[in-house]
């Protein structure tokens, strides 16, 4: 496994490069990337066909900076001072472990300052060249998918929360023995939180600007599975504890042209250091699983990546409104519950039966797409009904 980029390209090339920078989170960041590619090609397309349309925006020119404007820019500039800068200066305990060092307290309180300063400085600076002697009103036209930034921030703050919040709840014991620690660790995170989360998020900002909830739900539905999709590659590749149950059957047959890693893999140098040491290991990551497990991780990646393309080649053949969205639901529903199946989860049990927080969810989502496609195939079997009758 490879916990940081550099253990990958090291594996690749064979140097020996050191890159503090964690294979989970940078394809996290790719996920952002792509999936906003997505969303601004969809956004584009619906406006387009005029399914959302462009709004008026009022702003003020010439004015002084604002008290929240200098806000916000002195805290952007606190907290890259205080981790960034705080990183360079203690770059060896950053290096050790990265992830535990950006979630802590830990950082540069005199740097912080100082940055916090300058940013506010800045942003106070560009708007005095900019100030007139009379502000002025000024009516400006926006596209939706110009505010994208913007619900890229939020979406990512929230989805952030949301990933915490319900991994939290999952693990209640934790939280009741070592409730800071476990707010504060920097493993943990619900994927199906921070979706939650960060789908209102966007919902919320799309609605308030007069786009309709529907048609935002299917503009996302692609890129929710992209996104999906690559994280899970970060996930693969880092070992980060999301794999299957153990795996210790032959492999069959019929699969037996497959590297014997898809089928059951003990997870080497895994980013958490789950198992037992390997024999000849030095380092930060030295530990392996005691028995292969299904690569779960790797079998959703295929599997979502398949879906996303099949969203993505039929999207502009779908005109019903919702239907893309509760293709997403039904799709993703069923990969979950079915992955889940064979996958190491926290389980609960209610009424004789056991399930896991992401079944629970996934269950849901199943219901609410089989439900969304039968109300829109009876909505399009009345309409053609009432066609053919007043064609009679």
């Amino acid at each position: 496994m490879f916990p940081t980029i550099a253990d990958l390209i090291n594996y690749l090339l064979h140097t020996h490069l050191v890159i503090p920078i964690q294979t989970l989170g940078l394809f996290m960041a790719l996920s952002f990337i792509f999936t906003y590619q997505v969303f601004v090609s969809e956004f584009k397309r619906k406006e387009a066909l005029g399914i959302i349309h462009a709004f008026k925006k009022t702003i003020i020119v010439g004015a002084p900076a604002s008290l929240p404007e200098l806000a916000v820019n002195g805290l952007l500039g606190f907290l890259f001072g205080f981790k960034i800068i705080g990183a360079a200066l203690a770059y060896k305990q950053f290096l050790y472990d990265p992830k535990t060092f950006i979630v802590s307290t830990q950082g540069s309180i005199g740097a912080a300052l100082i940055f916090g300063c300058v940013f506010a400085g800045w942003a106070w600076y560009g708007r005095q060249k900019e100030r007139l002697p009379q502000p002025k009103m000024v009516e400006q036209t926006m596209h939706p998918y110009q505010l994208l930034p913007y619900m890229v921030f939020f979406m990512g703050f929230w989805g952030f929360i949301g990933a915490k919040l319900f991994d939290t709840i999952e693990h209640l014991d934790d939280l009741k023995y070592n409730p800071l620690g476990t707010l504060f660790s920097a493993d943990g995170f619900s994927y199906y939180g921070g979706l939650v989360f960060g789908a209102l998020a966007y919902l919320y900002i799309g609605y308030r600007k007069g786009m309709k909830l529907v048609s935002l739900a299917d503009i996302g539905s692609p890129g929710m599975m992209l996104a999906y999709a690559i994280g899970r590659i970060g996930c693969q590749l880092s070992g980060d504890g999301d794999w299957g149950i153990v795996n210790i059957k032959p492999k069959p047959h019929v699969l037996q042209w497959l590297p014997d890693w898809m089928w059951s893999f003990k997870f080497p140098h895994n980013e958490i250091n789950a198992g037992v040491m390997m024999k000849n290991c030095s380092g930060s990551f030295c530990h392996e699983l005691l028995y292969g497990v299904y690569p779960t991780s790797f079998y959703e990646v295929v599997v979502c990546m398949l879906l996303f393309i099949f969203m993505w080649v039929i999207r502009k053949q779908i005109y019903a409104a919702g239907l893309m969205f509760y293709i997403y639901l039904t799709a993703s529903g069923l990969e979950r519950i079915a992955i889940e199946s064979i996958r190491v989860n926290d389980r609960y049990r209610f009424s004789g039966i056991n399930f896991s927080q992401a079944e629970w969810i996934s269950l849901f989502m199943l219901i609410g797409g089989l439900t969304g496609l039968i109300y829109l195939g009876y909505k399009k079997f009345r309409t053609n009904n009432n066609t053919l009758t007043k064609t009679i």
